[in-house]
């Protein structure tokens, strides 16, 4: 099995439960059941812990017995999607067993690759969702099906998402979506201004807000022409986009909704840097 222990150097499973309850309690967010999904960053907590529990506080954990979980590949290079061989993720704060018969569903289909254990723990875009999920599905029997999300074709994504499509329409299903935004300076490799919008962590902000515009369209391919567009460096893309199309061919109408946008540092000359941080709720359309 594979043991994922989040800042046991730096922090006890005390302090840790002690800080995701303090963000939730500060999100002040009513939890429901109609919310199905989040999108949520995975940036150290103590850069997007704050803005992660504008999506995690939304949940109602009563019915829910499973949850898909997509994060982008940051190290290991796919074309595919890919499952994970573990049995359990460890956190600090509780185990959560992987759910064997949905892996061995998925892996007939043909279309997945398996992750080796080296991969799977050193993926943080996964790893960052557990504790929070482990803290709000306390005491509440959930298994999980981590997907590492590689880097899809176009065609791929709509494919995955509409494989994945069936497990929307089961109410019983989570979904729990990773990524940073915008991913401003020098040492990432983007600096995209425009300078109508006077300081430059105004203009990341605009950049990033058209991107969340798009995505609460339900739009996937208006989401990837943005994308073209801007080349904006929002790592969990491809997650995004499979998510995008499941809710496109699933039978449930769900819609998705910002809740929250912070940026690591304002960036005000060129030789700043910034990641944001967006949070969001994707929720049965009555």
């Amino acid at each position: 099995s594979i043991c994922v222990y989040i800042y046991t150097f730096f922090f006890s499973a005390n302090k840790l439960s002690e800080e995701l309850d303090g963000w939730i309690r500060a999100a002040g967010l009513p939890k429901s059941s109609d919310v199905r999904g989040v999108i949520a960053p995975h940036a150290g907590y103590s850069y997007s812990g704050r803005a992660a529990a504008y999506a995690f506080g939304n949940i109602d954990p009563t019915n829910i017995t499973r949850v898909f979980l997509l994060g982008p590949s940051h190290h290991y290079y796919t074309p595919k999607c890919a499952l994970s061989t573990a049995t359990v993720y460890k956190t600090p704060i509780g185990d959560l067993p992987i759910d064997l018969e949905v892996i061995e569903e998925l892996k007939a289909t043909g279309k997945f690759e398996l992750m080796n254990l080296r991969v799977d723990e050193a993926e943080h875009s996964m790893e960052m969702h557990l504790p929070y999920l482990s803290k709000v599905f306390e005491g509440h029997p959930v298994k999980i099906i981590p997907i590492l999300v590689g880097a899809l074709s176009a065609e791929n994504e709509a494919m995955y998402g509409k494989l994945l499509a069936k497990y929307v329409d089961d109410p019983h299903n989570f979904f729990s979506v990773s990524s940073d935004f915008c991913h401003w300076g020098s040492r990432f490799n983007y600096m995209y201004y425009d300078k109508k919008y006077g300081a430059i962590h105004k203009s990341i902000e605009a950049l990033d807000k058209m991107g969340m515009d798009i995505i609460e369209t339900g739009d996937a391919d208006a989401f990837k022409q943005y994308l073209s567009e801007y080349d904006n460096t929002i790592c969990g893309c491809h997650p995004i986009s499979v998510f995008l199309h499941m809710l496109s061919n699933s039978s449930t109408k769900i819609k998705i909704k910002f809740l929250r946008y912070e940026q690591s540092s304002q960036c005000k000359s060129t030789r700043d840097s910034s990641v944001s941080y967006a949070s969001a709720a994707a929720k049965v359309d009555a």
